[in-house]
C-alpha cells in the first residue's frame, strides 16, 4: 500500500486498533473506522458504503464478534467492497469454531482464524486467494519466494502444527460418517456444518428467550439464535467475573472481563473494567446442560 490509500477497519472486532494500524497510519495510510451501531452492536452495511471510495485498499471486518456474536454478512460486505476496488479480509476466529466456514463461496480474499479454536492445535491459519497472495511481498527466505504457502512464513512452516492439524480434518470426517453424510470433501464438510449450526441454534434459542428483556442485565447482540454465534454476552449490574464465579459455584463454566474487546464495549456504552459475563458454547454441549445453566442463571439473577 502506498501513502494516501486507505483501509477501513471496525470497532466490532477488538484488535483494530492495535499496533499495526498505528504504524500503518504513521506511515501515511488512512485508517477509517466503520462504527458499530451503539444500541444493538451490529455493523450496517449502509454506513461502510459511505466510507467505501477508489482510494480504500482494503476492508477488514469479523465475521462474528466475540462479544456481540451477531454473524455479520460477509457474502454482501464483500461484494460492496469488491465493487469499490478493495480486497476484503475476514476475521473467523469466533465463527469457526461453530462449522467451518465456506471460504469460497463467501468470497473474501483473506480468512483467518486460530486452529485451536477449531479442536486443533495452537496455530494460526490463513486462506488467501493465490492472486493476492502473489502479489504481497516475500516475508521468508527469498529463495522460497516463488512458494505460495512459505512466502508469509518468516522461519518457516511449523511442521509439527501443521500436521497436528490434520485431526481438525480427520474429526470433520469422522462426524460425517457418524451421521451418515456422504459425498466429496466439501460436501461432507458442509454438511457437517450445517448440523453444527442446526444443533446451536436449537439450544441457543431458549438461552436467549430466558434472557430478554429480563431486568438488570443488557443481552449484547441479536436476540434470535439463526443471526448470531452461542458466544452470549451479558452486561450485568456487577463485574462479569463475580457472576461467573458464582456459576462456577453450580457447576456452570462461563467466562467474567472484557475479553480483550475493550474496543467494541465502550463502543456499546460499557465499561471494560467491569466486563461481561460470557457463555459459550459449541455442537457437542447438550439440552440438559442448557437446563442446568438456565436453573443457575435464575439462581444468580
Amino acid at each position: 500500500m502506498q501513502p494516501g490509500e486507505a483501509i477501513i477497519v471496525t470497532d466490532q472486532d477488538h484488535e483494530a486498533n492495535s499496533g499495526p494500524w498505528r504504524r500503518l497510519a504513521e506511515d501515511g495510510i488512512e485508517i477509517r473506522e466503520w462504527r458499530i451501531d451503539p444500541d444493538s452492536g451490529l455493523l450496517r452495511l449502509d454506513d461502510l458504503e459511505h466510507l467505501l471510495d477508489d482510494s480504500v485498499r482494503l476492508v477488514c471486518f469479523p465475521h462474528c464478534s466475540n462479544v456481540i456474536g451477531a454473524i455479520n454478512p460477509v457474502v454482501e460486505i464483500t461484494a460492496a467492497a469488491h465493487a469499490a476496488g478493495a480486497f476484503v479480509c475476514v476475521d473467523g476466529v469466533s465463527y469457526a469454531p461453530h462449522g467451518l466456514p465456506d471460504v469460497g463461496g463467501m468470497g473474501p480474499d483473506i480468512y483467518l482464524f486460530s486452529a485451536y479454536k477449531t479442536y486443533g492445535p495452537h496455530q494460526g491459519i490463513m486462506v488467501i486467494r493465490r492472486e493476492l497472495g502473489q502479489l504481497l511481498p516475500n516475508q521468508g527466505h527469498f529463495f522460497n519466494g516463488d512458494t505460495l504457502y512459505k512466502r508469509f512464513t518468516p522461519a518457516g512452516p511449523d511442521h509439527a502444527q501443521v500436521a497436528a492439524c490434520a485431526g481438525m480434518a480427520d474429526y470433520i470426517d469422522l462426524l460425517a460418517d457418524h451421521h451418515g453424510i456422504e459425498g466429496d470433501p466439501s460436501a461432507r464438510g458442509q454438511g457437517v456444518h450445517d448440523l453444527m449450526r442446526a444443533h446451536e441454534v436449537a439450544l441457543l434459542q431458549p438461552l436467549l428467550d430466558h434472557l430478554k428483556g429480563r431486568n438488570g442485565l443488557r443481552l449484547l447482540g441479536p436476540d434470535q439464535a439463526n443471526l448470531r454465534a452461542p458466544t452470549v454476552a451479558l452486561a450485568l449490574t456487577r463485574p462479569g467475573i463475580e457472576a461467573a464465579a458464582q456459576l462456577a459455584e453450580r457447576g456452570i463454566m462461563a467466562g467474567g472481563g472484557d475479553f480483550y474487546a475493550v474496543r467494541p464495549l465502550r463502543a456499546l456504552g460499557l465499561d471494560p473494567d467491569k466486563g461481561v459475563l460470557r457463555l459459550s458454547f459449541v455442537h457437542y454441549t447438550t439440552k440438559e446442560e442448557i437446563h442446568k445453566l438456565l436453573n443457575a442463571l435464575d439462581d444468580i439473577l
